[in-house]
């Protein structure tokens, strides 16, 4: 069994992914006016090592309900200077960049919107993340009604009768 995979679970990530509720129940009522209701299944990264990387860019731009962006990463003997990698935040309105090595058992928080553009720094060994997308429950019900209602009328629009007789 590998390092990260014993007996088919993943003790490494189990506090972020398997037990997300202790995030949410942490966080409670120190995030504004977020409700956080749910999240997203957790997404595993791997950049093979080849130079790869990942632009810059907002998890969030359009309103999708997702308010906060948790890393969590499984690098074990990551060296910035020599494996390349980097997270780069780049916080709104604001002239820093934050450079974030992706070491191992680092779990990283963030806004999943505007507030927090960031991209990955070209990687030159095998680098691991898990992400899960934490969703504000007013937010992510705009959304959902808005995907229904254009859903709905790409479907009346395709049903229509008005071609030739």
């Amino acid at each position: 069994a590998s390092r990260l995979h014993r007996g088919g679970r993943a003790p490494l990530c189990e506090a972020p992914v398997a037990r997300p509720g202790t995030c949410r129940r942490g966080a409670a009522g120190k995030l504004g006016g977020y409700e956080i209701n749910g999240r997203t299944k957790a997404m595993v990264a791997c950049y093979p090592g080849n130079g790869l990387g990942y632009v810059r860019h907002v998890d969030n731009p359009h309103g999708d309900g997702r308010c906060v962006t948790c890393i969590y990463y499984l690098n074990r003997k990551w060296d910035s200077k020599v494996h390349g990698g980097l997270l780069q935040i780049f916080p709104e309105g604001r002239s820093v960049v934050a450079n974030i090595d992706p070491i191992f058992d680092r779990l990283l928080i963030f806004w999943s919107d505007q507030r927090n553009p960031h991209q990955v720094k070209p990687a030159f060994a095998t680098r691991y993340a898990i992400t899960v997308w934490y969703f504000d429950a007013k937010e992510r019900a705009r959304a959902k009604e808005a995907h229904q209602r254009a859903s709905a009328q790409k479907e009346g629009a395709s049903s229509g009768t008005d071609g030739p007789t």
